[in-house]
């Protein structure tokens, strides 16, 4: 009995000698930890925020449309495009080009690239090809549009019946 009160007591006084030590180390550890958790809040807050934002851009271009504003609802969803937002971005090219807000197939294109470039998942990405190759086939460059298509039939995605039907 005595000799399990020794051993414990051994045990809590290595311990403590041990916290202090490493004191130092302990506390900075805490303290990184702490502020990991709370940077990373901080973070996802401004995400947050920075999606609310846009969904209410995104909106308000559809008012703008709805009230047949063209020029104020074209900023708007370009601006949302610009904001490289994943989700809104993609939903105002594809308002853009159905209400045929935006003349130039240039600039058209020039959208199409910055959606491009936001990093989405590969079925998303192909997506997009799909509708960037329909747009060049129907208004710009056909060759190219059935090389983008040619290029989604070849990277056996989802949409690769789809883009065989239109090749065809």
């Amino acid at each position: 009995m005595e000799n399990e009160i020794n051993n414990n007591s051994n045990f809590f006084d290595k311990i403590n000698n041990i916290l202090k030590k490493k004191k130092f180390f302990l506390i900075s550890v805490s303290i990184l930890i702490v502020l990991s958790i709370l940077s990373l809040n901080i973070v996802n807050l401004y995400k947050d925020n920075q999606n609310k934002k846009i969904s209410e851009q995104y909106i308000k271009a559809g008012i703008f449309l709805s009230l047949d504003e063209l020029n104020n609802s074209k900023k708007a969803y370009k601006e949302i495009i610009f904001s490289k937002n994943k989700f809104y971005s993609i939903l105002a090219l594809n308002k853009i080009i159905e209400n045929e807000l935006e003349k130039n197939p240039e600039e058209i294109l020039k959208l199409f690239d910055i959606i491009e470039e936001i990093s989405h998942e590969t079925e998303q990405k192909d997506l997009v090809k799909l509708k960037k190759a329909l747009y060049l086939i129907k208004f710009t460059d056909p060759q190219k549009g059935k090389d983008l298509l040619k290029e989604i039939v070849d990277s056996k995605s989802i949409w690769k019946d789809v883009a065989l039907e239109i090749l065809d």
